[in-house]
């Protein structure tokens, strides 16, 4: 079978991206940790090296283990039985495999039996997870779960739980409710503390859990009596162990099957609070989410991945008209356009990760004993600023991107495609679910809007990307000669759209909020669009593998872009916000019915 590592040059490549360097320093530290224990490195060598066999030992799993079994669990799924939940069979051996391998919990500190790994491969592992089984990659990813307690709780939760992640116990975080779904601040799962025993007691009802009965929950919970808003929510950890929680269903979804998405009662079960009182929302879910957004866009990449490849097999493999398909323009068309879409998601998803990565890391070296210097905080400030503004586009448009590949796959594969022979239906069903769940497309633009309004986009574009200088490495240039004529002109399409952009944006000074929120999709769809172009730009001076599709994804990000540039020039604020009203007045006569 095949290594779902190796057999992806795109995934090396990362590992080699210059700021892994930056990375692995802070990550270990200067290295502190060499001959203290057995698999910490002793210089960036080492440390890579690390990284690259353990993807392979995980990609070597997906391959031979994971997708193989992916059709079988999601035909099997889990069930639910007196309040418990138990996997499908073949969701068992992934977790058996993977947790003989030693891979749960690489990105934990080594004290607490992990591997140290930074956020990079951390979320490689995720992709690879994802392109075998995205249903499974949700039970895999502990939905950033320890890194969440690793980060905030008190050293007593952290060595009470975090040894236990490397050992295969999984995690879930328990957000929303029957009333609280992307509006969380409306949480009201009650934690009242109980003084004779000296521990929180959880009650009421969570709804949409993922992974819903694992062995270490987090749980979003009201500890402030009266309140109704996010200032009463407070954070808290749940050991399956101590009782208290049961499942009273798993829901009937269209895809990632083998991933159980739980109904929850919690009836006086005991949980440990995480950090401070009433900054549960505020602060450590927010944490968590961004975490988890992350690897939602990993899941996506791994999903477009699968899609991709299952769409080019067929296409190489079917004849029509005596030919093979793959010979027709129209089917060549689709694939370069997927294939561009895939490594746009991948170029944005890394970026963000590498951003996610120093600013993380950074902040881990705070100590009583240990201060940020002047220019590590103002490095932290940086990249914790980019990675909050890169973080809603890459959930939005992977996710988006994710589902256009998974139905492009099926019109590869014509009737076929349809039928459940073949595993594009399956990929089509996962792929639904990527830009709902860990907020939808929607409240991703809400989240990126300030950015665009402040400017914000715009500085960075120009600052860290349109700053670059088109020169191709002599590797490049000796595999594609015009290389460097037809960056040079994808360079020159950007500086057009960039300018374009920020007239958009200076149409939408002034205007009243509705007005804004109205184009607000388009305008960060544009700011997407325009990084993901130059991020591929700038792989394409390293690997002759990026130049078609930063040709072609620059190309169709012009044309989408004018499309959006030409509405909101066009669209006056009076005939927007009318709209705006009719479909308000269309939904009132829609309930009045």
């Amino acid at each position: 079978m095949a290594n779902f590592y190796t057999d992806n040059k795109d995934l090396k490549f990362q590992l080699s991206n210059p700021m892994m360097k930056r990375i692995v320093e802070l990550k270990e530290d200067n290295y502190k940790d060499y001959g203290k224990y057995d698999d910490a490195p002793r210089n960036l060598e080492d440390a890579l090296d690390s990284y690259d066999k353990v993807m392979e030992i995980i990609g070597d799993i997906c391959g031979s283990i994971i997708a193989p079994n992916a059709e079988q669990v999601d035909i099997d799924g889990p069930v639910c039985k007196n309040g418990r939940v138990t996997y499908a069979e073949g969701t068992k051996q992934n977790q058996e495999a993977l947790t003989k391998a030693g891979v749960y919990g690489i990105a934990l500190p080594r004290r607490y039996n992990g591997l140290n790994f930074s956020m990079v491969p951390y979320v490689m592992a995720a992709e690879i997870v994802g392109r075998a089984d995205a249903g499974y990659a949700n039970i895999w990813g502990l939905q950033d779960c320890a890194e969440t307690i690793a980060e905030f709780a008190s050293e007593e939760i952290k060595r009470e739980f975090l040894p236990r992640i490397n050992k295969g116990e999984t995690c879930s975080m328990d957000l929303t409710e029957p009333d609280a779904g992307s509006d969380l601040q409306a949480v009201m799962l009650k934690a009242t503390y109980d003084e004779a025993k000296g521990i929180w007691m959880l009650n009421g009802v969570k709804r949409f859990i993922t992974n819903g009965d694992a062995d270490i929950k987090l749980v979003l919970a009201r500890s402030e009596a009266g309140t109704a808003d996010a200032r009463g929510l407070s954070y808290f950890v749940h050991d399956k162990k101590w009782g208290g929680v049961t499942v009273r269903r798993i829901e009937n979804k269209l895809g990632i099957h083998g991933s159980p998405t739980c109904e929850l009662v919690f009836k006086n079960a005991p949980a440990k609070l995480v950090g401070d009182r009433k900054m549960g929302l505020i602060k450590y879910v927010m944490s968590l989410m961004n975490g988890a957004r992350l690897g939602v866009g990993a899941q996506s990449v791994g999903i477009s991945e699968a899609a991709y490849r299952e769409a080019l097999k067929y296409a190489n493999e079917r004849e029509q008209f005596g030919k093979k398909i793959i010979e027709f323009p129209a089917v060549v068309e689709m694939l370069g356009l997927m294939k561009a879409k895939l490594q746009a998601s991948r170029a944005i998803l890394y970026e963000t990760s590498r951003f996610v990565d120093i600013y993380k890391a950074l902040n881990a070296l705070v100590t009583p004993d240990r201060k940020l210097t002047p220019e590590e905080r103002k490095e932290n400030k940086k990249y914790s600023r980019y990675a909050d503004m890169l973080t809603p586009l890459l959930k939005m448009t992977s996710s988006e991107f994710c589902n256009q590949n998974a139905y492009d796959a099926i019109q590869v594969h014509g009737g076929s495609g349809y039928m459940k022979e073949y595993p594009v239906e399956r990929l089509y069903r996962d792929a639904r679910i990527t830009t709902i769940y860990e907020g939808t497309s929607q409240l991703q633009t809400v989240a990126a809007i300030r950015y665009v309004t402040t400017g914000s986009y715009l500085e960075m574009i120009r600052q860290e990307y349109e700053s670059v200088e088109i020169k191709v490495s002599d590797s490049v240039a000796a595999a594609c000669p015009d290389a460097q004529k037809k960056l040079e002109k994808v360079k020159a399409q950007l500086v057009e759209m960039t300018a374009q952009f920020e007239e958009a944006v200076k149409m939408l000074e002034g205007k009243p909020e509705e007005y804004v929120d109205f184009h607000a999709r388009r305008v960060c769809e544009m700011a997407a669009f325009i990084i993901e172009s130059y991020l591929l730009l700038i792989d394409s001076l390293r690997s002759e593998s990026f130049i078609d599709s930063a040709v072609i994804f620059t190309e169709r990000s012009k044309a989408w872009n004018s499309e959006r540039y030409l509405y909101i020039k066009e669209c006056c604020p009076t005939s927007a916000l009318d709209f705006y009203k009719n479909v308000k007045a269309d939904l009132d006569i829609v309930y009045q019915d």
